[in-house]
């Protein structure tokens, strides 16, 4: 009887353990360095593609966004698991406004989420459905 005890614990901890493992693989931070088109869907601009170069160290993200309405800027954020956010600053005619990404990574890698332009001012939506390139 102890012999048999002894092997359902053994079996149960190593069940744990391969659990454990698992639980931790899906959690595991994606990877989203490299270049990216974004499709942006706003109700004052309409649809534009910015670009998005990102610099991933762990879960901290810098880089740089780059479009016609909003211009050039670094920008900073993280990505934890399968979410991702980042802000940056932009420059319009003077005034500083703060840009706020927020999005879900997909098994296939498509990023879709909501950007904010300066708390409210503005909202939209974006996907990310272009293939990323190497940053």
């Amino acid at each position: 009887m102890k012999h048999t005890i002894r092997v359902t614990k053994m079996l149960a901890t190593a069940f744990a353990i391969v659990l454990a493992g698992a639980v931790e693989a899906s959690a595991q931070t994606a990877d989203v360095a490299g270049a990216w088109t974004f499709t942006v869907t706003t109700e004052a601009s309409g649809v534009t593609n910015p670009a998005v170069t990102l610099e991933q160290d762990g879960m901290t993200l810098t880089g740089h966004y780059s479009s016609e309405q909003l211009g050039e800027a670094d920008l900073t954020g993280s990505v934890d698991g399968s979410e991702i956010t980042f802000t940056f600053d932009a420059d319009l005619g003077g005034m500083v406004i703060d840009v706020t990404y927020t999005g879900t990574i997909d098994e296939d890698g498509v990023i879709t989420g909501t950007m904010d332009i300066g708390g409210g001012l503005a909202t939209g939506t974006f996907t990310v459905t272009a293939v990323k390139t190497e940053a």
